[in-house]
């Protein structure tokens, strides 16, 4: 009886993780692109602003997509410590706080948002400064959200990178999804040394972040649909204990 609890026990967590991937795909894929990246006008304050100011419900609920992605990471970084701590806990347990320590970073990152918005609210206390250096400070905050994200990239690609090693050596995972999240790896943190490291990096970021999406993607779908391989996973379960 102990056995089947344990195995729709592991089969609940698989399919919870692999709808919070999507949901944080979802969210966060938002928050960035159409609540961040598609208002901001590079070198230009002025037209940034006046986009702001036109979408601010946008980017409102970018802002929220922000919040929401960071709550659904605590909860995705438990249930994934519990899906490969048979593996390797020592390295599970890396995993996990590397990946909080992205979630904690997406949460400090999001008052850069809160700021620039504030910044160009009108509040009556703020006139002591000319519009062109509240969209100046504006832009400063936004391009600030912008570096953070590559900051939270090294964290989130020591976490891909172990999460693909214990994929590859679970056996009740394929291999492949390893191999995904080793690129996928790779990729977050060649952007985030890319940048801090070399000048007009920023030209192929697009190109390097779009490469890293099916990683995550696979997986969520293979939790979705296949859950865990449960005679390879009690089978691991009891080499662990």
């Amino acid at each position: 009886m102990k056995t089947k609890e344990k195995i729709n026990s592991i089969q609940k967590t698989a399919r919870v993780a692999g709808l919070l991937y999507l949901f944080i795909a979802v969210c966060g894929g938002f928050a960035f692109f159409a609540g961040y990246e598609a208002l901001i006008v590079a070198g230009d304050a002025t037209a940034t602003a006046n986009n702001i100011i036109a979408a601010k419900s946008i980017f409102r609920v970018g802002m929220a997509g922000d919040a929401f992605t960071f709550l659904g990471e605590i909860v995705l970084t438990v249930l994934l410590y519990n899906l490969f701590k048979p593996v390797n806990k020592a390295l599970s347990l890396i995993a996990a706080f590397s990946r909080l320590a992205m979630t904690a970073m997406i949460g400090v990152n999001l008052l850069n948002k809160l700021i620039a918005l504030h910044l160009l609210s009108g509040a009556e206390y703020l006139t002591v400064f000319t519009s062109d250096q509240l969209d100046t400070l504006a832009l400063l905050f936004l391009n600030a959200y912008g570096y953070g994200s590559l900051i939270w990239g090294v964290f989130f690609g020591l976490h891909l990178f172990i999460i693909g090693y214990l994929i590859f050596k679970s056996t009740y995972f394929p291999k492949v999804l390893g191999i995904l999240f080793l690129f996928a790896s790779f990729g977050y943190l060649i952007d985030s040394f890319g940048n801090f490291l070399l000048p007009q990096y920023d030209a192929i970021y697009t190109v390097i972040v779009l490469a890293t999406i099916p990683a995550e993607l696979a997986l969520a779908f293979w939790l979705l649909i296949k859950g865990v391989n449960v005679e390879a996973w009690e089978k691991r379960v009891l080499e662990s204990a």
